[in-house]
């Protein structure tokens, strides 16, 4: 362990080094003043570049020409590098207020003069045991945070690529509010001039409802591929997500979900949508239709009750699905954020633009607390 001992008194620093030698500390450097601390420290300056000294508790004398204790104790606070190096107190004042004041500065403890022996070395193991746990905890965090970032790129990876060919331009925005989320889209040709969309929003967001995610994208292939009608691949999930076998769990886990199958050689769209936010489909004409919710979400109930609809598709048209996070982002009612994301489906040619985008990273700095996802489908 590597002691720093800071004061000004030579006497002082010649007793706490006697003392932690005979308690078996052998790394113990020494300072006589806040600004030889600093240098120490490797602090070059307010705020400066630092080099992270290999340090594992100072002792600091409150009481120093210049620089006292308490204003050594805040700047070296201002350095997040140095800020989980414990500093103790060494005082000779017993003002409890200045005490204070000290562990307001960040201080962790303190000791007053004369030194008991007994009473410095409780309270040094103290502080260097609170050190071990909390570096323990910062590598485990280091360690969480290094697998959520890989699991999201697995997550990611499962995202559907752009899809163009002479019938039909697909492709999507999307953007978590976690690392991981709770937003799903898929797109299949599905041959004979078919294509099959889905958009799936989990409840919530986080490592359960993307664990989730990833269950669903595994199956979801075979589902659409193997049955034709959209309200039959929806029940299909729905059976899937009942096989997880998550009745004993205090939370309902359910899914939104709104899959299409567009078909240009019928001229047609038809739909299933179980609980999901309305997609928005725009006619070559100007005319909107909604794809409104037909049944359910998918997961709350063990028999899902949803049906498909169809509607005419005989000119060129463009079409928008998404997730609440992005309705939210568009009004502030479910009337007005349709009326303004069918306006920029009508009058963007493009779902890069930036009126959309703007959705997506709006002016305020206000965080998004859900997922957001715009699948944008051009009917050629």
């Amino acid at each position: 362990m590597n002691v720093l001992v800071v004061d000004d008194n030579p006497t002082n620093v010649m007793l706490i080094r006697e003392i932690l030698r005979k308690a078996g500390y052998n790394g113990i450097q020494t300072a006589a003043s806040a600004r030889e601390m600093y240098n120490v420290l490797g602090m070059e300056g307010p705020l400066g570049p630092l080099k992270v000294p290999d340090i594992d508790l100072i002792l600091l004398d409150m009481m120093m020409p210049e620089i006292d204790g308490l204003e050594a104790c805040r700047t070296i606070q201002q350095y997040s590098e140095l800020r989980d190096i414990p500093i103790i107190i060494v005082t000779a004042i017993g003002d409890s207020h200045m005490l204070a004041e000290a562990l307001d500065a960040g201080a962790v403890d303190y000791v007053t003069k004369p030194i008991n022996r007994i009473e410095l070395l409780a309270r040094i193991r103290l502080a260097l045991r609170l050190k071990r746990e909390k570096d323990w905890h910062k590598e485990r965090d280091r360690h969480i945070r290094e697998e959520l970032r890989l699991a999201a790129k697995v997550q990611t990876s499962v995202l559907t690529e752009p899809f163009h060919d002479d019938h039909i331009t697909i492709d999507a925005l999307y953007q978590p509010s976690e690392e991981l989320a709770g937003d799903l889209y898929a797109w299949f040709p599905l041959g004979q001039g078919r294509y099959g969309i889905i958009i799936i929003d989990m409840m919530g967001h986080g490592v359960s409802s993307a664990l989730l995610c990833m269950f669903i994208a595994s199956v979801l292939r075979d589902a659409v591929m193997q049955i034709e009608q959209p309200d039959l691949v929806l029940k299909r999930l729905n059976t899937k997500f009942h096989q997880l076998h998550m009745n004993g769990n205090l939370m309902l886990y359910y899914m939104t979900a709104l899959y299409v199958v567009v078909d240009t050689n019928k001229q047609c769209i038809q739909y299933a949508n179980a609980g999901h936010p309305p997609g928005i489909v725009m006619m070559e004409d100007g005319h909107m239709i909604a794809l409104e919710s037909t049944g359910y979400p998918v997961g709350m109930f063990p028999e899902l009750e949803v049906e498909t609809h169809e509607v005419p598709c005989k000119s060129r048209a463009r079409m928008a699905l998404y997730t609440d996070g992005l309705m939210e982002a568009a009004g502030d009612t479910v009337e007005t954020a349709m009326k303004r994301m069918a306006q920029l489906l009508k009058q963007e040619s493009s779902f890069q633009s930036k009126a959309w985008n703007e959705l997506f990273h709006p002016s305020s700095d206000i965080d998004s607390k859900d997922d957001k996802c715009l699948i944008w489908v051009d009917v050629h």
